[in-house]
């Protein structure tokens, strides 16, 4: 950077200031006007990125606490009193007995004649990874994990 009082030597289009007297004239003013400006617009870009990092965490947050009580079923189902053994891709039926205590059945409530020995709380396919879909939510999974419904997800039109 050039000393006070020093001449610029470069060419004219390289020059720090004006050479030429039709060469608008930079005022202390124009200048703090200009960093308020840019101030307020980088303020406004950091906002509006950081909104959208908010957003995000929320429904990642929405997800996280969708997971744990997902897990949460799954443990408790899995803890339910069985007399069998449970296969990937089957319906069971869950009861709960007058004690509180929750039983699987392979005999669902339309079976029993619209009177089961129990109360039923809920019909569930017990999936390959151990998990537990319940039968009103079937047709969306199966749905969503239809090679044509990942096709379309990994290749948007």
């Amino acid at each position: 950077m050039a000393d006070e009082g020093e001449k610029h030597d470069g060419p004219a289009h390289a020059s720090p200031y004006g050479l030429s007297t039709l060469a608008p004239a930079i005022r202390l003013v124009d200048v703090a006007q200009e960093i308020a400006e840019a101030d307020q617009m980088i303020g406004a870009v950091a906002s509006s990125k950081l909104d959208v990092i908010a957003r995000q965490i929320r429904a990642l947050q929405e997800e996280a606490k969708r997971v744990l009580q997902e897990t949460k079923r799954d443990l408790d189902l899995h803890r339910a009193e069985c007399r069998f053994t449970r296969r990937p891709g089957h319906v069971y039926h869950l009861y709960q007995k007058a004690d509180g205590r929750l039983v699987w059945s392979m005999v669902g409530p339309e079976e029993w004649g619209g009177r089961g020995p129990h109360e039923f709380r809920g019909s569930y396919r017990l999936e390959a990874d151990r998990s537990w879909t319940p039968t009103s939510e079937l047709a969306d999974r199966d749905e969503a994990l239809a090679p044509e419904a990942i096709l379309r997800h990994l290749l948007p039109e």
